[in-house]
């Protein structure tokens, strides 16, 4: 996305070598900008901002327990868990979701 790629110069992480050339830096998967003299051209992108949510959607669970699991082990796997409705998963994945 282009957005992980407006940092402020100075925040920028150098992410290539001297002299390296737009293609092959964003080859590299990061941001090329030569607009500021004195800082990295070729940087690191900002990371993603992701969380996790429950999907409302029952038909979009997948099963990350098995029958009888209780919420306490759902959960400790890093799962949701809902106990309804009745013949859909109740521990279930969450779906990441970038901010």
């Amino acid at each position: 996305a282009r957005c992980q790629c407006k940092l402020m110069p100075r925040e920028r992480r150098n992410c290539g070598y001297p002299g390296i050339s737009a293609i092959e830096c964003r080859r590299a998967g990061c941001c090329f900008n030569a607009s500021v003299p004195g800082f990295p051209w070729c940087f690191a992108p900002k990371p993603k901002r992701t969380r996790k949510v429950c999907p409302n959607d029952t038909q979009t669970r997948i099963n990350c327990g098995f029958p009888g699991i209780t919420p306490q082990m759902c959960e400790s796997k890093g799962c949701c868990f809902r106990s309804r409705p009745a013949g859909v998963p109740w521990c279930f994945y969450p779906r990441v979701v970038e901010e």
